[in-house]
């Protein structure tokens, strides 16, 4: 299933955070409610592709290049599957096999099969 959400790493949090408001937990949180809203299923030996978009400061020769290509950069794959998972489940002990892409796209998603 293709959902429409970009992808967002989960933020190291400490206490302060539920007053504070930093950008990088504030985007996490953003994130964490539409993958409620839109229904997002993850269950154990599910594999799961990160469609991470394109900066618009690339070109168009370089976005035709990178189109479905391997994300090699930060953020790593472990914090994307992190923030799913919790937003998905809160806590995910029970999940044992998921296995995680990061690939380059036009629009961010997150597809689950």
């Amino acid at each position: 299933m293709r959902y429409e959400i970009e992808p967002v790493p989960k933020p190291r949090q400490t206490r302060a955070d539920k007053w504070r408001k930093r950008p990088c937990v504030l985007r996490y949180r953003v994130f964490a409610d539409q993958v409620r809203a839109k229904g997002v299923k993850l269950e154990s030996g599910a594999c799961v592709t990160f469609v991470l978009p394109m900066p618009k400061s690339w070109s168009k020769r370089k976005r035709q290049q990178m189109n479905g290509e391997p994300h090699r950069q930060r953020p790593d794959w472990d914090n994307l599957g992190k923030a799913l998972s919790d937003a998905v489940h809160g806590e995910d002990c029970h999940l044992w096999d998921v296995r995680v892409r990061k690939l380059w796209g036009e629009h961010g998603a997150i597809i689950v099969e």
